[in-house]
């Protein structure tokens, strides 16, 4: 084979290699011996017949207050100062009496269905028809680290794989030049990359990362002066990989780095391309409140998220978090409203924005955070509200969900779930049935035991289900 000179095969390699630490689980073609069998992301059929073929997953990093976004709680209007006695706070365990917190914004019912929801998300009030709210939301633990890895595994002490990765791995992806699994994120969330991470399934199905900014994926651009000797250097690669794959058969590792050369050669052509906006229209980006030519905030992700999904990607998870604000709101409640703010138009824009395109009749968009606040506090002034993961409220939209419609309450003030709980088991069960997975067949075998998203729990709430 030619190689251009004056690089050595060694300078090559040593090249390549650099380039592929910056895609280390961005695995979507094989060489071309490869067949679909040992492709660790070829499409796979589903086990039954799917609603969803892609998943838009929308997180709320530090903690959404439920009593003053989603659950309208009269009685907590009412009763604000008095004091009730809880079992639990801050993750400590005893009885403990504590001042009832009124909310900090009003709540009205919007829509046909009559949803209440607060003046904190008044144009995601303006979807609710579309919505489907789960008012009866529990986790496992009330930290951060924690709670943010019990909604994005299923586990809460110890690093499993992403739901991202299961639906990945579950399956594969129509789009050999694309990532199948894509975290939108300005920033690390709590728990870190395990949000994203493929832990003991195949490297192929690890999330990757883009940083919204002027260059979203880092080093995208070709090292080479030409595309033709790119592709010299990648056959000539390839083929010392299938002599190295052929000597030691069943390795995923080895079989998922090997196709990340591949498919860096294909994103740099589709990836910048899925982030040019420049042909979206100026109603399309006054829809999101995108400014034209800007290339961060939350709006930017969401079209980017719309771009990804058309494009073929099956998950795409947008991470809202700043340099140092999220909705953790401790000390003060007031601190949720420029929170808000950044986020209700662009992802009610996107709601619309997908019914528009008719793409949200084929693709489910998720909203939630890892649990709620207090709906009390220690202190009668209090301004702010603790972690609370008793109850909280998330919410479903798009294919085979019921629009329009509540599922579960909390009690009387939003300290606990009053009817039809559903675990975060639950809400990973439904979001893999709606894709047409069983969240009990898909599993992966790993140090003498299948493991699975749900683990060994939870049920399909099919009450919500179209």
């Amino acid at each position: 084979m030619y190689i251009e000179q004056p690089h050595s095969r060694r300078a090559m390699l040593r090249s390549m290699v650099t380039g592929s630490l910056l895609f280390p689980a961005i695995v979507n073609s094989l060489h071309s011996n490869a067949t679909a069998s040992n492709d660790p992301l070829a499409a796979k059929q589903p086990h039954f017949q799917p609603k969803a073929k892609n998943v838009i997953f929308l997180f709320m990093s530090g903690g959404v207050s439920h009593v003053d976004s989603w659950d309208f709680k009269p009685n907590l209007f009412r009763d604000a100062g008095k004091t009730v006695s809880v079992n639990e706070f801050q993750g400590r365990k005893g009885n403990f009496n504590m001042f009832l917190k009124r909310p900090q914004w009003e709540f009205a019912k919007h829509g046909e269905c009559g949803t209440e929801v607060s003046t904190l998300f008044p144009h995601m009030a303006k979807m609710v028809d579309d919505l489907c709210v789960i008012r009866s939301m529990k986790s496992d633990h009330t930290n951060h680290y924690e709670a943010t890895l019990g909604i994005h595994t299923g586990s809460f002490t110890f690093a499993r794989p992403s739901i991202g990765s299961w639906v990945s791995y579950g399956l594969g992806t129509e789009n050999k030049n694309l990532p199948s699994f894509v975290v939108i994120a300005p920033f690390t969330p709590y728990a870190g990359g395990q949000v994203w991470g493929n832990d003991f399934l195949p490297g192929s199905h690890q999330g990757t990362l883009v940083v919204p900014g002027s260059e979203p994926v880092a080093n995208i651009r070709r090292r080479t002066p030409t595309e033709q000797r790119q592709a010299r250097e990648l056959e000539l690669l390839q083929e010392i990989n299938a002599q190295h794959m052929e000597a030691r058969p069943g390795d995923d590792d080895l079989v998922a780095r090997t196709r990340t050369y591949e498919t860096a050669f294909g994103m740099q052509m589709e990836m910048p391309e899925a982030f040019d906006f420049s042909k979206e229209s100026q109603e399309t980006l006054d829809l999101y409140g995108l400014q034209a030519g800007s290339t961060s905030g939350f709006a930017w992700q969401c079209l980017a998220a719309r771009r990804l999904v058309e494009r073929g990607v099956r998950f795409v998870e947008l991470i809202d978090v700043g340099s140092s604000n999220n909705w953790d709101a401790h000390g003060d409640m007031l601190t949720h409203a420029p929170l808000a703010k950044n986020v209700d138009q662009a992802i009610a824009g996107l709601l619309q924005d997908l019914k528009n395109r008719g793409m949200l009749d084929d693709t489910l968009v998720v909203w939630t955070t890892e649990f709620g606040r207090t709906p009390f506090n220690s202190a009668a002034n209090a301004a702010g509200r603790e972690h609370h993961h008793w109850v909280f409220s998330s919410w479903l939209a798009g294919a085979g969900v019921k629009p329009g419609m509540t599922y579960g309450t909390s009690d009387e003030y939003g300290i606990d779930v009053a009817d039809n709980k559903v675990h975060v088991h639950d809400f990973h069960a439904t979001i893999l049935h709606l894709l047409g997975l069983d969240h009990e067949k898909l599993t992966f075998r790993h140090s003498g035991r299948d493991y699975r998203l749900t683990d060994i729990y939870g049920n399909v709430v099919k009450p919500i289900l179209s």
